[in-house]
């Protein structure tokens, strides 16, 4: 999964020539070294030793899967990569990236499901055909017992880092519907459901709730203050054996 060398980037190798995929990557890493400064596609055209048009495609498809290429028009414009907002390319064996791809797939129905989505088609894209099998045999022999909404939990992600106050319609364990005001935390996925843990204004402590137990959720116009607690803490942590038999 290694990126090929700069003497090996353009529409040959020594062994052959270029696959689409190693020129994708190799156009990353040449708009990442010199970044903030921008490429022509007429200068990319040549370096690669393709088509203009051939390079505004591959340009284009980086840009639908996510990487951060901005495109001026003009004589002295040209495409120009974020660094901000990339990752230097990652050598990766083939058991890496089908452990990466199966615990991707596993985290696809939590609050990162989408980004769990493209990044493992990212990797999927450099996996040869024998990787994509070995791929294929384990993800089936990889099961979430949960079954969470994503688009719930994602919305529910934004107000944890917003540190949105949430005011919750509760169901406890006894089938008790009451109202409460919450801080929250984080989440916590523990035995067969998902939680979310917060601190609970009612019983002035930290606390699990079931998601499939909140029967409505309002986020309320305050900001929860900051009480020093956090999800690595003991108290926190400690709660999860608590939290699976609410």
């Amino acid at each position: 999964m290694n990126l090929p060398s700069r003497s090996g980037v353009g529409g040959r190798r020594d062994d052959g020539p270029v696959n689409r995929t190693e020129r994708l990557y190799a156009l990353v890493e040449e708009l990442r070294a010199v970044a903030p400064r921008a490429r022509s596609s007429r200068w990319l055209a040549a370096r690669f030793a393709v088509s203009t048009r051939t390079v505004e495609r591959d340009l284009a498809a980086l840009q639908r899967s996510g990487v951060p290429v901005s495109s001026t028009p003009g004589r002295d414009g040209g495409h120009r990569l974020d660094r901000a907002h990339t990752l230097p390319p990652l050598a990766l064996s083939a058991e890496e990236a089908v452990a990466l791809v199966v615990a991707l797939r596993c985290g696809a129905g939590g609050p990162f499901g989408a980004a769990a989505r493209r990044a493992a088609q990212k990797v999927l894209g450099v996996l040869g055909p024998a990787e994509r099998v070995a791929l294929d045999a384990a993800a089936e022999r990889v099961r979430f017992l949960t079954d969470p909404d994503p688009v719930a939990l994602s919305d529910l992600h934004r107000h944890i880092r917003a540190r949105r106050v949430l005011a919750l319609r509760y169901t406890d364990r006894r089938g008790r519907t009451g109202s409460r005001d919450v801080e929250p935390l984080g989440l916590l996925c523990a035995a067969e459901h998902w939680y979310l843990i917060a601190w609970c204004r009612l019983r002035s402590a930290v606390r699990g709730f079931r998601l499939d137990r909140i029967a409505d959720l309002e986020p309320v116009d305050e900001i929860a203050p900051d009480r020093g607690l956090d999800l690595a803490d003991a108290t926190v942590t400690g709660l999860e054996t608590r939290a699976a038999r609410m």
